[in-house]
């Protein structure tokens, strides 16, 4: 099995070395890397081209993107991988061997998808939990409920990607909620629930940068809900929003 990882990338120098690092360490070595680079100018490219000299796995790329979900669909559309998971240039993996568990879970479950925990850290602290996102074993209903799994964390087969699209560049924030939308109300598909931290993620991202954002993301939600027909929409937004108030206080 090889697994291929996408890092979108825009002046993310400042944090890039520990994201790749943290792929590039894992004792899983069948791993393709794909950096998807929007033309920074900030010295990302010369942290990217350093770690690409040593490492002939490393794919990348750098041109002008529409944001974020264009740069992954750019990533998606290169890989070669028999599952596809993303380490936003902000984030890191929670520690060498959550690859390889993950590698683990797809051969021993014969899943279409696997997904964990993800923890919220300080931007400058990373060993301080601000959030601390648990999840569950899937059931249909809870999509009903507003759950998702922390997309961060979430690993698909490539077929997954082949079959029902990438993201959707009308999302500017929620394009990732329409997609899980998307993929696990087909009833066929098979998902595992790994019961450890498998993303840090660094406070401050799109979704919740600003109160604006947060408005904005509740309204792509919503239209959201409504493409893929699910539940009452204005009923699951509320739950979907209210549910994350106990990651807070869960460190």
């Amino acid at each position: 099995m090889k697994i291929t990882i996408i890092t979108a990338t825009y002046n993310s120098a400042r944090t890039l070395e520990v994201c790749m690092d943290s792929v590039l360490q894992q004792t899983f070595k069948e791993i393709e890397y794909i950096i998807i680079d929007g033309g920074s100018t900030d010295g990302t490219l010369d942290v990217i081209s350093s770690k690409a000299k040593n490492n002939l796995n490393i794919v990348y790329s750098s041109e002008p993107d529409k944001g974020i979900y264009d740069a992954l669909n750019k990533g998606i559309a290169k890989a070669t991988g028999d599952v596809i998971g993303f380490v936003h240039s902000d984030d890191f993996l929670a520690d060498h061997q959550v690859i390889l568990k993950i590698a683990e879970a797809f051969e021993t479950d014969d899943v279409d998808g696997v997904y964990g925990n993800l923890h919220y850290v300080q931007f400058d602290d990373t060993e301080k939990i601000v959030r601390n996102w648990i999840s569950q074993p899937f059931l249909p209903k809870l999509l009903t409920r507003g759950w998702m799994p922390a997309h961060p964390t979430l690993f698909l087969k490539s077929e997954v990607y082949r079959n029902y699209g990438q993201f959707n560049l009308e999302y500017r924030i929620a394009a990732d909620y329409d997609f899980v939308l998307r993929v696990f109300q087909q009833a066929h598909h098979k998902f595992t629930y790994l019961p450890l931290t498998i993303t840090k993620m660094r406070v401050g991202g799109a979704s919740n940068r600003s109160l604006k954002n947060l408005v904005q993301k509740t309204r792509e939600d919503y239209k959201a809900l409504i493409t893929n027909k699910i539940g009452f929409p204005i009923k699951v937004v509320l739950h979907k929003n209210l549910s994350k108030l106990p990651q807070w206080f869960t460190k």
